[in-house]
């Protein structure tokens, strides 16, 4: 095991360069820079002709190393992060990216497990309860629910939300984590209270999509194991149906959904962008929406960067996990 873990660590790195030079290629390919981006403020608020605006921007430019080819500034960024792991400077947030990553990163993956705990939880259990009871109303209803919950776009959901609050029950405070008087305030259960109160429709829209999801994969694949021999000889010598169930029948059912952890983190983080924009919550969605919608190169790719290595890390953990729960599996093909 230490072995397999070894060397996807080390087949990683070499992945994760690939990945960086798409992603930054892909990012520098839209005409425009954050040069563009300066003039044009300068001419619609500051006033400024267009040509003393262009001659800002291109000074702009100059001073910040965006007139160099695309290769020169993917490398220096590369090499700011080996050398120092330094991610660049923001030129939108005019501050060290890796701060801008710290300051929303924590609070976005605090969201994104929260998320995934529940809609995992729920959504199995559910799906036991829905395979079990197989064309009960019970079945029907949560058959509904599923339907609903993988069909409903989130910012949609999300939008519908919000204008449930604001107009109609006049909340207030949207847009964010605390209200004001919690903003500096250490740690407390009414601190915690109140920032369920200010994301509970972040963590129910994403939890909902994902428990959706889960819920008819289980099903299916539950529904599908326990017309299987070993259930029906597990059955045959007499255990409970609970312990038919539980023991023989779910563990090999929840091989997919095991697999899917490898994906749900990237999923989870960029997952919640439509959701946090609608609310405007200061996590990763925002951060890469504005950044690339003013070309500011570093904190895309930063984050772009830090959804691939999620990615990877997750296939890491699902293959772990599968390797444990599934004497079966053996490295390398060994049985």
């Amino acid at each position: 095991m230490l072995r397999f873990l070894a060397i996807r660590i080390l087949s990683a790195i070499p992945l994760l360069l690939l990945l960086s030079v798409v992603t930054f290629a892909i990012i520098q390919a839209p005409p425009g820079d954050y040069g563009d981006y300066i003039r044009s403020m300068l001419v619609n608020q500051g006033g400024a002709s267009p040509e003393q605006a262009e001659i800002q921007a291109e000074a702009y430019r100059q001073a910040n190393g965006l007139n160099d080819p695309m290769v020169v500034q993917y490398f220096h960024w590369l090499g700011g992060i080996v050398t120092r792991f330094d991610f660049g400077h923001s030129l939108y947030y005019n501050k060290p990216v890796g701060t801008v990553v710290t300051e929303r990163l924590p609070a976005t993956i605090a969201l994104a497990l929260t998320c995934h705990i529940l809609a995992s939880v729920l959504g199995i259990g559910l799906g036991i309860v829905a395979a079990t009871r197989q064309y009960s109303w019970v079945d029907t209803m949560l058959g509904v629910v599923s339907f609903l919950g993988m069909t409903i776009p989130r910012f949609l959901l999300a939008i519908i939300i919000l204008y449930v609050l604001v107009f109609k029950l006049n909340v207030q405070e949207v847009g964010m984590f605390f209200s004001a008087k919690y903003g500096g305030a250490p740690w407390s259960w009414d601190k915690f209270v109140n920032l369920l109160y200010h994301v509970w429709p972040v963590i129910f829209i994403a939890t909902f999509g994902g428990l959706a999801y889960n819920m008819r994969v289980m099903r299916a694949n539950l529904l599908d194991v326990l017309n299987a021999q070993y259930v029906e000889t597990a059955r045959a010598k007499g255990l409970p149906e609970s312990a038919v169930i539980l023991k023989h029948a779910v563990p090999n059912a929840l091989h997919p959904l095991i697999a899917y952890q490898g994906v749900v983190l990237p999923y989870m983080l960029s997952g919640e962008i439509e959701v946090a924009v609608v609310f405007g919550l200061a996590t990763v969605g925002p951060a890469i929406v504005g950044s690339m919608g003013v070309g500011d190169v570093y904190v895309t790719a930063t984050f772009m960067l830090v959804l691939a290595a999620t990615l990877i890390v997750g296939n890491i953990i699902a293959d772990l996990l599968l390797a444990l729960i599934d004497p079966r599996i053996r490295l390398g093909g060994d049985a």
